[in-house]
C-alpha cells in the first residue's frame, strides 16, 4: 500500500488524523506489509520535504483487521499530551461492530479481566487474581437490528483499550463480531465488523475539543443498517 492512498482527516504541526484500512497493522510487525505509522512518516516526509527520520507519535493502536480514525502525534510534547488524555479518560473512542446475537441487554457496561497469550495472539477473559491480568471496561448500545438478517449493530464506548478487547468481550457474552472466526463459532467469513468511527481529544497545544467521524466501508453487512440516522453526519463523498 502506498501512502498517497491513506485518507487524511485532519493535519497541522501537532497531529495527524487519518483512516486506517482494513487489514493494514497500526505499526510494523513480523509480517513485514505495510504499517500505518510508517505510512504516514512517508506522507510527512514527502509533504513536509522533511530530510532523514521523521518523527510521529503512536498515540494509540487499532487491531489489524479493524478500521477506522486514528490519530498520531507530530512531535514528542504531543504524544505526551495525547497519552496523558488517554490514561485520565480525556480521549473518547466509540466503535461500530455488527453482531450475529442480540444481546440480552440493549444496553450494558461490560467489565472483564483480560489475558494476552503472545505465542498465539490470542486473548481470554480470566478471573481477576490471574497474574498479567488487566481490566477491560466498555459500554454498549444496541442501535438497530436487522433480525431477518440475524444482525444486531452495536455502538461501543471503549473505556479501556486491550488488545482484542470489543472482540472478546462481545463474544463472552454470546454476542460475537460478524467476521470474527478467532473468537466467534460458525462466523461467515469476511472482513471483520469493527470500525472505529468516532475519535474526540483536547488538541495538545490549543485544548480546542476535536472530533472526527468516518463510516464504515458501504459493503455487507455495514449496508443493512441505517448508518446515515445513527451518525447523525452526511456521509463523505468519495
Amino acid at each position: 500500500m502506498d501512502h498517497r492512498d491513506i485518507v487524511i482527516l485532519y493535519e497541522d504541526n501537532h497531529v495527524l488524523v487519518a483512516v486506517k484500512p482494513q487489514g493494514v497493522p497500526s505499526q510494523s510487525d513480523v509480517s513485514g506489509d505495510g504499517d500505518m505509522l510508517s505510512l504516514m512518516k512517508e506522507h510527512v516526509k514527502e509533504k513536509y520535504s522533511k530530510p532523514g527520520n521523521v518523527y510521529l507519535g503512536l498515540v494509540h493502536r487499532l487491531d489489524r483487521p479493524t478500521g477506522g480514525v486514528m490519530v498520531f502525534a507530530r512531535t514528542s510534547k504531543a504524544a505526551a499530551r495525547l497519552g496523558e488524555q488517554i490514561r485520565d479518560g480525556r480521549f473518547s473512542k466509540r466503535y461500530l461492530a455488527v453482531l450475529t446475537a442480540r444481546p440480552g441487554e440493549k444496553r450494558a457496561r461490560l467489565e472483564h479481566y483480560l489475558l494476552k497469550d503472545s505465542s498465539t495472539n490470542t486473548v481470554r477473559v480470566v478471573p481477576m487474581t490471574t497474574e498479567g491480568a488487566k481490566k477491560a471496561v466498555l459500554v454498549y448500545d444496541t442501535a438497530e437490528s436487522r433480525e431477518e438478517e440475524g444482525l444486531y449493530l452495536a455502538d461501543v464506548e471503549l473505556y479501556t483499550g486491550r488488545s482484542h478487547q470489543i472482540r472478546v468481550q462481545m463474544a463472552t457474552i454470546g454476542c460475537p463480531i460478524y467476521g470474527d472466526m478467532r473468537y466467534g463459532k460458525d462466523q461467515p467469513y469476511g472482513k471483520l465488523a469493527l470500525w472505529s468511527y468516532d475519535l474526540s481529544f483536547r488538541h495538545p497545544t490549543t485544548d480546542k475539543r476535536m472530533r472526527f467521524r468516518v463510516f464504515p466501508p458501504d459493503e455487507y453487512p455495514w449496508n443493512v443498517f441505517n448508518l446515515e440516522k445513527h451518525l447523525s453526519i452526511l456521509k463523505p463523498a468519495d
